[in-house]
């Protein structure tokens, strides 16, 4: 479900948020020392801002809260001093969650009763483990969304391969997919283990996912094969994310929805350095250029920033001018299944044509 790069999910360096870590840089400047990378002259360049969309600003609704509720193939049980207890399938499972800064409802036995726990170093660049109180589980299980069977995965960045939260704005673009009545093309950049892809393709549309992550495509791929959606048609690249879109524009690809789920801060498989807020305006201005004559929408999430969803909503009506419709930003909530309490996990913001 989702969760670099516009500069990608390179192997072992990097994935959205906190969902793979920059590695540790062994010598650098104090920039790099802070997470700030020092771009290559040709970078620099390319990174140059683009100008202003002229036009009238789209409609605004705001603030938007989409909220996942507790379900048979997945729920937030509990959650609190700095933890969570969730329930993927037939597992149980305890991961760190810093805005869980309230206490836990449920009595300590209920968390007890977890089949895997994360724990070690969970620091921002951090690694951990997975401890299995019950018996050692293997890498990854079996698991459902809506019918699409996927991989979970024990990951040592203690993400489960799938982001529940996803989940409102997979709905959002069935909907739009189905009300098209026509071939809908869907970009996919950011696509991690590819839940997004396989909902698109089995909704109808014909689907590119793109990610920097050589093991993130194969998780993707593993994904479709258990889904049983191999005779859909998805495109799987991996590449840099930035690189991808730059190219579509030169070359005059299309899509009718764009789906971005951009880090942080990244690294791509050459080197291709990603700054959210350096590099977050280009690449949105691009997806606009990538639209078809007759657009349904761009969806951009944001994990782990430094930012209120005010900030990610305006940059998406300004890139958006002149194109009418309107944008839509809040946050995506997934609301407990014990205390009914909603737990933040991202911000959003999304432009749907009028």
């Amino acid at each position: 479900m989702r969760r670099p790069a516009g500069c990608g999910r390179s192997d072992g360096i990097f994935q959205r948020g906190d969902r793979l870590k920059p590695a540790r840089h062994n010598r650098g400047d104090d920039r790099r020392q802070q997470g700030q990378a020092v771009r290559p002259p040709e970078r620099q360049a390319e990174a140059q801002p683009r100008p202003r969309r002229e036009g009238m600003l789209p409609a605004e609704r705001l603030p938007v809260i989409l909220e996942v509720l507790p379900n048979d193939d997945y729920a937030l049980l509990d959650s609190g001093d700095g933890e969570k207890l969730e329930q993927y399938g037939a597992y149980r499972i305890v991961r760190p969650e810093g805005q869980a800064i309230w206490r836990k409802a449920l009595p300590e036995g209920e968390w007890r009763k977890a089949d895997a726990i994360f724990t070690g170093d969970t620091d921002e660049e951090g690694l951990g483990r997975w401890r299995f109180p019950k018996q050692p589980l293997g890498e990854t299980w079996p698991m459902r969304h809506d019918g699409i069977d996927y991989l979970g995965r024990f990951t040592s960045f203690r993400h489960v391969g799938v982001f529940p939260e996803q989940a409102t704005h997979w709905d959002h673009m069935a909907g739009l997919i189905a009300g098209a009545k026509r071939p809908v093309k869907v970009l996919n950049l950011f696509g991690y283990t590819g839940l997004a892809s396989l909902m698109a393709a089995r909704d109808g549309a014909e689907v590119t996912h793109v990610d920097a992550s050589k093991k993130a495509i194969g998780w993707a791929r593993e994904n479709q094969e258990m889904a049983r959606l191999g005779d859909k048609p998805i495109r799987w690249i991996c590449e840099d994310a930035m690189k991808f879109a730059e190219r579509e524009e030169r070359r005059g690809s299309r899509y009718d929805i764009i789906l971005f789920d951009p880090p942080a801060y990244g690294r791509g498989p050459k080197g291709e350095v990603w700054q959210l807020f350096d590099d977050l305006p280009r690449l949105a201005d691009i997806c606009r250029s990538i639209l078809t004559p007759k657009p349904l929408a761009v969806v951009l999430t944001a994990y782990s920033i430094r930012a209120s969803f005010f900030a990610i909503h305006a940059l998406m009506r300004d890139t958006f001018a002149g194109m009418g419709g309107r944008v839509e930003s809040g946050e995506l909530v997934i609301r407990e299944k014990g205390a009914g309490r909603a737990l933040s996990t991202s911000l959003f913001s999304r432009w749907v044509a009028g």
